[in-house]
C-alpha cells in the first residue's frame, strides 16, 4: 500500500511538473526573416508627362545567375519625377508582393538611393517615428546632361536614428540587405 502511495504521488509531481512547463503565456518570437526579393521596379512619372521604368528581374533571387536590369528611357535634364518603388518574390507559387509586407512593417525597413551627379532624391514617405522609407520618392534629374549609375538598397532592419540615416546615407544604417540593384541612368 505504501509503495502505492509513492508512485501516486511520484506520478501526480510528474504530471504537475509537465504542466508547469507547458506555459500558453510564453508565446515564441515571431522572427522577421529577410526577404526573398526576386523583382524590383521604380516607376518615376515626370511633370511633363513621359514615365521612366527602371527594373531588374533575378529569376533565382540569390543565386548564381546575375539580373536582367533594363531601363525604358532617359530622364529630361532638370524635370522633377515622382517614383514609387516594388519589391516581389516571383520565384514563390503564388508570386508574392513583398512590396506590401515592407509598407505593413516600415519600422524595419528603409530604402536607400545612391548616386552621384544625376540630381537629387528625397523621400516621400515615413513610418510611424516619422522617419523615412522610401517605397515613394521625388528625383529631380540634374539641370544639366549626366550619366551615372543609381544603386537601390533595401535595407532590413536599417539603425534608422544613425548619424544622416534619415537623409539617405547609407553608411551608419547598418541591418542587413534584401536587396541591391544598381541601374545605368541617362538624363539628357
Amino acid at each position: 500500500m505504501k509503495h502505492k502511495f509513492g508512485k501516486l504521488v511520484l506520478a501526480s509531481a510528474m504530471l504537475i511538473s509537465l504542466q508547469a512547463c507547458n506555459n500558453d503565456d510564453d508565446t515564441p518570437e515571431v522572427i522577421n526573416e529577410n526577404e526573398i526579393i526576386s523583382r524590383v521596379t521604380l516607376t518615376l512619372n515626370g511633370t511633363q508627362g513621359d514615365i521612366v521604368t527602371l527594373n531588374s528581374v533575378d529569376p533565382d533571387g540569390d543565386g548564381p545567375l546575375a539580373p536582367t536590369v533594363t531601363v525604358s528611357g532617359d530622364f529630361n535634364a532638370g524635370e522633377t519625377y515622382n517614383g514609387t518603388i516594388e519589391f516581389w518574390n516571383d520565384i514563390a507559387d503564388p508570386h508574392e508582393d513583398n512590396t506590401e509586407e515592407i509598407r505593413e512593417e516600415k519600422e524595419h525597413h528603409q530604402i536607400f538611393f545612391q548616386q552621384k551627379g544625376l540630381g537629387t532624391i528625397t523621400y516621400s514617405d515615413v513610418d510611424a517615428n516619422n522617419l523615412p522609407v522610401g517605397l515613394s520618392y521625388k528625383f529631380v534629374a540634374s539641370s544639366t546632361p549626366a550619366k551615372g549609375d543609381l544603386t537601390v538598397t533595401l535595407i532590413h532592419k536599417p539603425n534608422k536614428t544613425g548619424e544622416n540615416v534619415s537623409n539617405g546615407d547609407i553608411t551608419n544604417a547598418a541591418g542587413s540587405t534584401d536587396a541591391q540593384v544598381t541601374f545605368p541612368i541617362v538624363i539628357k
